[in-house]
């Protein structure tokens, strides 16, 4: 079974909207505005695209990487050239760019489950807010990587639902702050 890590910049009140200066949001680009670069504190992103054999993501996200990330050669070249699977509902074959490699567009989340049931390795979850709930209200995630900044937004696309339901415990894996104020926290959902 493989294992489906979710990895978010996220600010200390839970939003993950637009942290790279995504339109929209009326603190768009908050990852970078106002706080200190230190390349410390983004090294689990360089790991996370070696640890990878795939990149789950939401329709959304999807439109808005597809565009920009192939032409990324250095930063992305591990992405780039793995499979990629698109969750949605409404996007069409000819939707997909012809640039990025391998993409398949899954329907469901029964399909995202059937996915983790396949041969490989870790598959990324990146961006995708609205994805990111429904996997982790049907239980589909299997580990957290998050980059928590020192801000609050107040108003914005959360990482978690408010769906009621039971508790989910977390196992900590990895923990670190960094001088600018970041936080890197790694878990484990216990299942």
């Amino acid at each position: 079974m493989r294992t489906l890590i979710s990895t978010s910049f996220v600010s200390l009140d839970g939003v993950v909207e637009a942290p790279g200066g995504e339109p929209g949001h009326r603190s768009s680009g908050w990852t970078f505005k106002d706080i200190e670069f230190d390349p410390a504190a983004y090294a689990i992103k360089g790991s996370e695209q070696e640890e990878a054999t795939a990149l789950l993501l939401g329709r959304v996200s999807y439109q808005a990487f597809a565009p920009v990330w192939p032409g990324m050669t250095e930063e992305f070249a591990g992405y780039n050239a793995m499979p990629k699977y698109v969750v949605s509902t409404t996007l069409k074959a000819e939707d997909l760019v012809d640039t990025w490699g391998e993409i398949t567009i899954l329907r469901s989340l029964d399909e995202v489950a059937a996915l983790k049931e396949t041969e490989g390795g870790p598959i990324s979850v990146h961006g995708s807010a609205t994805l990111n709930r429904a996997l982790a209200d049907a239980g589909l995630i299997d580990r957290y990587h998050l980059l928590v900044f020192p801000v609050l937004l107040g108003a914005g696309k959360r990482l978690f639902s408010d769906t009621d339901k039971d508790k989910q415990n977390l196992k900590l894996l990895e923990s670190e702050a960094y001088g600018n104020g970041i936080q890197k926290l790694v878990y484990d959902v216990v299942h």
